[in-house]
């Protein structure tokens, strides 16, 4: 391959390659890093996980020509019910208030990242280069330059930091980030029932956590339970039917009988913001630059208007004969940093609300939820905002190609 190229993107998980493969196929020179192997990352036991993607989010897929590839396999969401525990006072989103679009879509990370590595691997200008680590970066007014553990010194304009919340490239660069860790583990598994979930998304608010039923393809539904981290191993280290059993309690009779599609993961709950989005000819994108709650579902719809917002700024300055790796930094941080901020905001608030049985705070925020269902302007509002449909939108996720 060649020793150069225009952005480099560290990183193959599902925000890298989204860029990667938006920034390629608009015929810029691109080069992913990874450490990991494509083979092991595709592999089931990878990642147990499913994405709630926000309406937004499916119409930047669709518009990269993903989405032909997903459609089989993703469930839409056609409504949502929330719920404070036992409270006969709850909340439901139905898409039909809005039209006839979905809410959103659930989709398994597994097959996500399956179909991106597909794409990513028929596009010519793009260079895949996995397993490999970057082992350091250097930057100046010229560009910037890795070396990479085959011994390969990579040069680019722009180096694209999508290596998770640890990311070694946003340390190396000296950009701080305000964290902590939750008390709570992510319990994440799939649950067949007896009866359809017609496409309907339950939350419970639970004193340990929220505890999410998200409707997949066949009568199947993911479960992102939220429990205490100090319960959660004994939790997994449960037989099949004592995890049943626990997890039937929390979810109800509604659906039927269930019964276990598949392993169990679990997951530490942590909060992360970087200070800044990036320096001199960086960017930080997805997990590099924030790290939410799992509450609403929404970490990977912000890393996907990260790479929509970012793949136009890029794609832009690169028609403008402008320099990109000093042409998009401060745009990009401008657009996305509000959004990241105040999505990180609402969904540490929610967590804390919700997540105790204080008399006082539970009966404001039922009366909240009783407030919200009965002001129809203010529901779809909130409807429009989980969609990913308000504010500044980038062109891939108003349907329009870079």
């Amino acid at each position: 391959m060649a020793d150069r190229v225009e952005l480099l993107v560290v990183g193959g998980g599902l925000s890298g390659l989204g860029l990667a493969i938006a920034c390629a196929g608009a015929g810029l020179a691109v080069a992913l890093v990874d450490r990991e192997d494509p083979a092991r990352m595709l592999d089931q036991s990878f990642d147990g996980r499913t994405t709630a993607l926000a309406y937004g989010s499916q119409q930047v897929l669709a518009t990269l020509g993903l989405w032909d590839g997903l459609a089989a396999e993703a469930e839409a969401i056609r409504e949502i019910r929330v719920a404070d525990g036992g409270s006969h006072l709850f909340l439901h989103y139905d898409h039909r208030d809005l039209g006839d679009d979905p809410l959103g879509f659930i989709v398994e990370n597994q097959m996500l990242r399956r179909v991106l590595w597909q794409r990513a691997r028929e596009l010519p200008s793009l260079a895949l280069l996995a397993p490999c680590a970057v082992e350091r970066v250097s930057y100046d007014t010229g560009g910037a330059t890795a070396a990479l553990s085959d011994g390969t010194n990579l040069k680019a304009a722009l180096v694209a930091a999508a290596d998770g919340r640890n990311s070694p490239l946003r340390i190396a660069a000296g950009i701080d980030a305000v964290t902590w860790s939750y008390p709570q583990t992510g319990i994440v598994c799939t649950v067949r029932h007896a009866e359809p979930h017609r496409g309907v998304a339950v939350e419970h608010f639970l004193p340990a956590g929220p505890f999410a039923i998200l409707p997949m393809t066949g009568n199947r539904s993911s479960i992102v339970w939220t429990e205490r981290a100090a319960l959660a191993p004994a939790l997994m280290a449960l037989d099949e039917a004592g995890f049943l059993a626990e997890l039937a309690r929390r979810f109800g009779d509604y659906l039927g009988a269930l019964g276990l599609d598949g392993p169990r993961w679990s997951y530490p709950l942590s909060f992360l913001h970087a200070t800044r989005y990036g320096a001199t000819r960086l960017v930080l994108v997805g997990d590099a630059a924030h790290v939410i709650h799992p509450i609403a579902g929404q970490g990977l719809n912000l890393g996907i208007r990260d790479v929509a917002a970012l793949a136009e700024l890029i794609i832009d300055a690169r028609r403008l004969g402008l320099d990109i790796g000093l042409a998009v930094g401060e745009r990009y941080e401008r657009w996305r940093r509000l959004d990241a901020i105040m999505l990180s905001a609402a969904t540490d608030g929610l967590n804390r609300l919700f997540s105790n049985t204080v008399p006082p705070l539970m009966l404001a925020r039922d009366l909240g939820l009783a407030a919200v269902e009965r002001l129809p302007p203010l529901k779809r509002l909130f409807m429009r905002h989980a969609m990913g449909v308000v504010g500044e939108l980038p062109r891939l996720t108003r349907g329009e190609p870079l």
